[in-house]
């Protein structure tokens, strides 16, 4: 079952459709454009793909063959690899500096890209209009279909859904911003979450994990006894609260990054619809600054969580 479809399911996104389909704002969900082996490819998809491609033969180009005086693209790498690294350096630790740069570094430049691919010329006006009709029941759905295309009842019973608003038009673009769709950012999220399972129990074992959420953080020597059991027993309460939180990460870094793209959409094509020329541009700088500003929130939320864990000062871990 898609994402959507639970979201659905579950009423999350009912009023969010409701209200897309009766402005004719953005739709809250990527629009499928094929299948490959049964499973459905969306625009969104697309977009993630050959932004991919894009950034593998753009930094290969940009690099070309190492050397010790590096070209200008080898430079411009460099100054990246160099900004993410001392970024994530005083979260993570210097231990976690290498192991995690793959995952972090990569979840910046990939989301931020895709955050201002939405900005590109084409990138949510390339499409064509459709009509959704929402019917009431079955039985009136099995009688709008068993009607021929572009047959006079046909038409009428159209006009008369729409009278009644069962029937909204949409503008259906071929190309969507692939942070837009929440699949997309909980796939993200849950990539990134899978590779915090993975740097804890490799760097600091099952048993320090465990101590470290339930474990007592006061000094044994310095508390009385019986404050020192008392606390004991507090540190565990709030380490089942730290498993709570923990498991919502996922949905708050996804719902996060979706919604403040998915926002940027709407405004960007409500502004469009109100004068198409000279009043989109300041939110267009604006929504540069929001891309930037959320593949910055969700890369270093990321190293935080690691850092939580992983980093307790070097001189633990050293080796």
């Amino acid at each position: 079952m898609k994402l959507r479809n639970l979201l659905v399911a579950t009423g999350l996104l009912a009023s969010a459709s409701a209200a897309s389909a009766a402005d004719g704002a953005v739709s809250p969900h990527a629009y499928e454009i094929g299948e490959i082996f049964g499973i459905a490819i969306t625009n969104s998809m697309v977009t993630s793909w050959v932004i991919s491609l894009i950034l593998i033969l753009v930094i290969r180009l940009m690099v070309g063959k190492i050397s010790l005086v590096p070209s200008k693209g080898q430079v411009v790498i460099e100054t990246l690899v160099i900004g993410v690294r001392d970024l994530i350096s005083p979260i993570v630790g210097k231990r976690m500096v290498g192991p995690t740069f793959w995952l972090l570094g990569g979840l910046f430049t990939f989301i931020l890209i895709s955050n201002w691919s939405g900005l590109l010329p084409g990138v949510g006006t390339i499409g064509h209009d459709t009509v959704q009709i929402h019917f009431d029941s079955v039985e009136q759905q099995n009688a709008f279909n068993s009607l021929p295309e572009g047959s006079e009842e046909r038409e009428d019973m159209i006009k008369e859904l729409r009278k009644e608003g069962q029937v909204h038009d949409h503008f259906r673009y071929v190309i969507r911003p692939a942070n837009a769709d929440l699949n997309m950012t909980f796939a993200l999220a849950a990539v990134s979450m899978v590779a915090w399972l993975y740097y804890i129990f490799v760097y600091v074992g099952p048993r320090g994990v465990v101590k470290d959420i339930f474990g007592n953080k006061a000094d044994k020597e310095n508390v009385p006894m019986p404050v020192y059991y008392l606390l004991t027993i507090i540190f565990i309460g709030v380490g089942f609260i730290e498993i709570i939180s923990i498991l919502f990460r996922p949905v708050s870094l996804s719902f996060r990054l979706f919604g403040n793209m998915f926002g940027g959409e709407n405004l960007l094509t409500s502004m469009h619809g109100i004068f198409a020329f000279l009043l989109p541009i300041p939110f267009y700088f604006l929504e540069v600054i929001i891309g930037f500003v959320q593949a910055l929130v969700f890369t270093l939320l990321v190293a935080v969580y690691i850092g939580l864990i992983c980093n307790h000062g070097d001189e633990e871990h050293g080796h």
